[in-house]
């Protein structure tokens, strides 16, 4: 740095604010001292600056079932705010979830130094497990509802699938059945819960209820034993995978879509559009998800408090899939 300062003919601290995006720094002045970097091929040592900062400017983020559309994209959007705020992320993904693995992890980030962890584990024990944790950095889990312990942000399920009965019901639809993800996923049993609130408040009886996997082959295979049974008039699917193989299974039974039943999926992934037909979904907004992560993530570093638990809206997306009921 000082070797920078000398060629840029400014002070020490003058090239300590450009590198620190200080603000009280003009564009002239920012622009000699960003030409003085080049030339001299100046890198920042992190090692040292963490011994002064007693900062790493390392995020540590914990995920699993990141095969899963969800967990992956919520990892991604998570990483991106973090890049986005001027930090480093290093990810540890658990194929076995335990309260044990879940300990090491939590145990190696803190060897490692970090500055926060992101927990994005999508079962309810993490939750019990993670406030017998104490650590010394800020964490936030996401699915959380978030106490004095522990800091959440999640997206809004059980409003997403109230927002399929919802529409569903609009179009006069009244057997609504619902094809789960599994009862042990955080998401799954939300989607589950606003599903059974919005029947209820809709003065309508939950014909249908069958748990899933999350994976296409599973949709088909129900698929196949609903388009036999013809109950129900309406299926909200949790994922947009599931949703997938049903719309094959229900081609390949003759069942037609929307005429005969409606389907409804979630997450909005990019593929869905081009489903055929075009799939009636739930996006949710990983990128803002990650982005109130790691905003609740910074705030705790500087008042050392919990921030309150953010929640990210769902919003419909309307296609093909859906249409008023008998048409």
């Amino acid at each position: 740095m000082e070797d920078v300062a000398r060629v840029a003919g400014v002070s020490h601290q003058t090239v300590s604010r450009v590198l620190n995006n200080h603000p009280n720094v003009s564009k002239k002045t920012r622009e000699r001292v960003e030409q003085a970097i080049t030339e001299l091929g100046y890198r920042r040592n992190t090692a040292a600056r963490s011994l002064v900062t007693r900062r790493s400017q390392t995020i540590g983020v914990l995920g699993s079932e990141l095969a899963q559309y969800g967990p992956s994209h919520t990892l991604l959007g998570v990483q991106q705010a973090a890049r986005d705020a001027g930090y480093f992320v290093s990810v540890a993904g658990l194929r076995d979830v335990t309260p044990d693995t879940i300990k090491d992890a939590i145990a190696h980030f803190m060897d490692q130094g970090v500055d926060g962890i992101v927990v994005t584990v999508p079962h309810p024990g993490t939750f019990d497990v993670l406030k017998d944790i104490t650590t010394q950095v800020p964490l936030v889990a996401v699915g959380a509802s978030g106490d004095e312990h522990l800091s959440g942000a999640t997206v809004d399920q059980r409003g997403g699938a109230r927002l399929v009965v919802e529409h569903l019901v609009s179009l006069g639809h009244q057997r609504i059945g619902h094809l789960s993800g599994p009862a042990d996923w955080i998401d799954a049993a939300a989607r589950i819960e606003g599903w059974q609130d919005a029947i209820t408040d809709a003065g309508l009886e939950a014909p249908v209820l069958i748990e899933g996997d999350w994976s296409a082959e599973c949709g088909y295979r129900e698929g196949l034993k609903i388009a036999e049974d013809r109950s129900i008039t309406a299926l909200f699917v949790a994922n947009d995978q599931m949703a997938l193989g049903v719309l094959r299974a229900f081609h390949e039974a003759g069942v037609r879509v929307p005429q005969d039943i409606s389907v409804v999926g979630f997450d909005d992934q990019p593929e869905s559009a081009y489903f055929i037909p075009p799939l009636t979904t739930v996006a949710q907004d990983f990128e803002e998800l990650g982005q109130r992560c790691i905003g609740l993530l910074l705030d705790r570093l500087e008042s050392g408090k919990p921030g309150a638990p953010v929640t990210v809206a769902p919003r419909l997306v309307v296609r093909s899939t859906t249409a008023a009921a008998g048409s």
